[in-house]
């Protein structure tokens, strides 16, 4: 299995853990309410203004979702899982992480073929198009 097919698979653990069904993925809540032997409570409302992307509409949830990777990473459940093992490896695999927790590939299965495209997506999941479009183009290289 590859390192991406292991995020993979460690990204929908995670949102199976959380019980959550449906996009939007709420990056947020999932911060503020950790599971058993995960990280402490994060209290978004003492992140600086610096730490978001305000680029885009968007691009905070991105910011977010990065936050709550590297929270993932860092727990004991993300340990076992070897996920900061693969995280080390450079802020690529951090990003394709964070876009695998708001977009996960189970959800993105589910939706139709019409659907299936950035700007639908965006609306959707409530990232930026030019995260989904990656994420588009990721998927499609593991189905290779």
């Amino acid at each position: 299995m590859s390192e991406m097919e292991q995020l993979e698979a460690i990204a929908n653990e995670l949102i199976r853990t959380f019980d959550i069904l449906t996009p939007p993925v709420p990056i947020e809540w999932m911060l503020q309410n950790p599971r058993d032997s995960m990280w402490k409570k994060v209290d978004i409302n003492q992140l600086s203004g610096s730490f978001l992307n305000i680029r885009e509409y968007y691009s905070p949830r991105m910011s977010m979702a990065r936050l709550l990777a590297r929270h993932v990473a860092s727990s004991e459940w993300g340990k076992s899982r070897g996920l900061t093992t693969i995280l080390m490896r450079g802020e690529d695999h951090l990003r394709a992480f964070a876009r695998m927790l708001v977009m996960p590939s189970d959800m993105v299965s589910t939706l139709t073929a019409a659907g299936q495209n950035p700007t639908t997506m965006s609306v959707a999941f409530e990232v930026p198009e030019d995260d989904a479009r990656i994420r588009l183009h990721e998927l499609s290289h593991q189905r290779l």
